[in-house]
């Protein structure tokens, strides 16, 4: 399964932001992670083998991550259009 999973981190200094990348850079199944504007902090795309396997991700790892104050996770239903091309 396809999850973006928007998270929110308990404070935005340099040291927690960089804890909380150094875990998202050695998290396999974390495929893409952006910092973002707006209510959120991060978006990350995870993959999982089903839902049981990232509920205990979520669960068990992420959310039990000092730098972490939540998520909010949205499971992709179906791929519409996937690219790695750039339109120049």
């Amino acid at each position: 399964v396809n999850v973006l999973c928007n998270v929110r981190v308990r404070s935005h200094g340099r040291e927690t932001r960089g804890a909380f990348e150094d875990f998202v850079s050695d998290r396999a199944e974390i495929i893409e992670c952006y910092s973002m504007s707006g209510e959120w902090d991060y978006l990350l795309r995870i993959v999982a083998s089903d839902v049981a396997d990232y509920e205990r991700f979520l669960m068990r790892i992420l959310l039990e991550h000092p730098s972490v104050g939540g998520a909010s996770s949205h499971f992709a239903l179906s791929q519409t259009k996937y690219t790695t091309a750039l339109p120049i």
